[in-house]
């Protein structure tokens, strides 16, 4: 059966409301799914339905895997050797319209997350705890379609109908066959579900967990997107209020590395939640980057040569290194995502890229502001401060803090910068320019073949 996407809308079942709530019992499968119309009676049949929203956040085709994955081989930062055929035409940024990419399972989030915001609170026993998932619910709705956007949309595509993505906001529409909305819509209604997230969520009823969203999390997703459309005030705006709030810090040198084994750290604003029982396996983000079964996406050494001698980010014992299982596979993930059997959650937002994206949206209001802000994160990484704060530092800071978590295409894309291509020998996409139709994924056919509403995209 064709998975597309008004099928998606008409039919996708309710799935996780089952007698626990607990992140291992909420599997978001046809088998364990009700019927939409019934089941959902009290606020803890709510709660079940958001985290299975959460829960198909964390699957390979999306964060548990792929989509961050594609942020680092499609740059300078990563390459695919190959060791098991995966991400190999990722890697030469080199698809057909037959490639799926995210583009269901991100409309699968969307789904469930529609089904939260079409109940109402007054039906439940305790209508602002449901009014506060349903916050949470309008913010997973925002970054699911944000994501989409970034990878679809023609931002940089050279596209000039400037088509971005179907904007889903009601679990059952009439309108089965939607069309694609101008990217300016997008815009304005992403920042409206982050708006009404920021207005509905009660801290009250935070999950101290930091594996859900709450009113700092969507602060830190409404800079995050301010940051990729050039809104400087508004990432001003959003990212003073995260670092207002007090409730995180910058995680000194000492810390680091184990910052990325524990759950919750101090600098964690929002993650996934993962655990041995419910991981992706041999599928998953640890595999793919150095497991003894795959390894198939290493670092370039570019990307290993950016940092200083003292620097935590790319020495100390082993965050980036030689891959202990498999002999001679060096500048490998070693920090990031490390256990093998997946009992780290996914940091989804940091601190540290809050206070980058302050600094750069400081710089481009004002050239002589953003030099402070930009060096708080070198001064907690054992590295030299910048003397002065320009687009190659800020990008550069950039690669340095983020480097494996998927970033670094989305910043050379935001910033109008063809693909570096220092390393021909290893690099298979050779570097397009920007503006190629490479920067965007085809629409997928199961898509377009059956709605006649839905533009390819450039190129495909």
């Amino acid at each position: 059966m064709k998975k597309i996407l008004y099928t998606l809308f008409a039919f996708i079942l309710l799935a996780g409301i089952i007698s626990s709530c607990s992140k291992e019992s909420l599997d978001p499968t046809l088998a364990q799914s009700k019927a939409v119309e019934s089941g959902i009676s009290t606020v803890e049949d709510v709660y079940g339905l958001l985290y299975g929203a959460y829960t198909r956040i964390t699957t390979t085709s999306y964060y548990g895997r792929d989509y961050i994955i594609w942020g680092e081989v499609r740059s300078d930062n990563c390459f695919s050797n190959g060791a098991s055929g995966r991400f190999v035409g990722d890697a030469r940024m080199d698809y057909t319209s037959t490639f799926g990419g995210c583009w269901t399972q991100c409309y699968r989030v969307i789904a469930s997350a529609n089904i939260v915001l079409g109940l109402d609170p007054q039906d439940f026993d305790n209508p602002a705890q449901v009014e506060h998932y349903q916050g949470q619910a309008y913010a997973i709705r925002a970054m699911a379609h944000f994501d989409l956007l970034r990878y679809y949309g023609q931002m940089h595509n050279g596209d000039s109908e400037g088509l971005g993505i179907p904007y889903i906001k009601e679990f059952k529409s009439e309108n089965t066959k939607p069309a694609r909305d101008p990217i300016s819509q997008n815009k304005t209604d992403i920042y409206a579900d982050i708006s009404d997230a920021i207005a509905m969520m009660d801290p009250n009823y935070d999950n101290p967990s930091k594996e859900e969203f709450t009113q700092m999390g969507a602060y830190a997703l409404w800079s995050r997107v301010a940051l990729y459309f050039g809104d400087w005030g508004d990432c001003v705006t959003a990212s003073n209020a995260v670092i207002t709030s007090g409730d995180y810090s910058i995680i000194p040198a000492s810390e680091y590395k184990n910052s990325f084994i524990i759950d919750g750290a101090a600098n964690s604003i929002f993650e996934l939640a993962y655990s041995s029982i419910d991981n992706n396996n041999i599928n998953g983000l640890q595999q793919i980057y150095r497991g003894d079964a795959y390894g198939d996406v290493q670092g370039l050494q570019n990307l290993t040569d950016i940092f200083e001698a003292t620097d935590v980010r790319g020495t100390v014992d082993g965050m980036i290194g030689e891959d202990p299982d498999v002999s001679g596979r060096f500048n490998v993930n070693l920090g990031k995502y490390p256990s093998y059997d997946y009992s780290d959650n996914i940091p989804i937002f940091r601190y540290e890229e809050v206070i980058l994206n302050l600094a750069e949206a400081l710089w481009r209001q004002n050239t002589s502001d953003g030099l402070t802000e930009l060096n708080l994160i070198p001064a907690e990484r054992n590295a030299s401060a910048y003397a002065a704060i320009n687009e190659d530092n800020i990008l550069l800071e950039r690669r340095k803090e983020l480097c494996f978590e998927g970033m670094r295409f989305h910043d050379l894309a935001r910033t109008g910068k063809d693909i570096p291509y220092p390393e021909p020998n290893l690099q298979t996409h050779e570097g397009p320019a920007y503006g190629t139709y490479k920067f965007a994924f085809p629409i997928p056919d199961v898509e377009t073949d059956a709605n006649a509403n839905m533009a390819q995209n450039n190129g495909y």
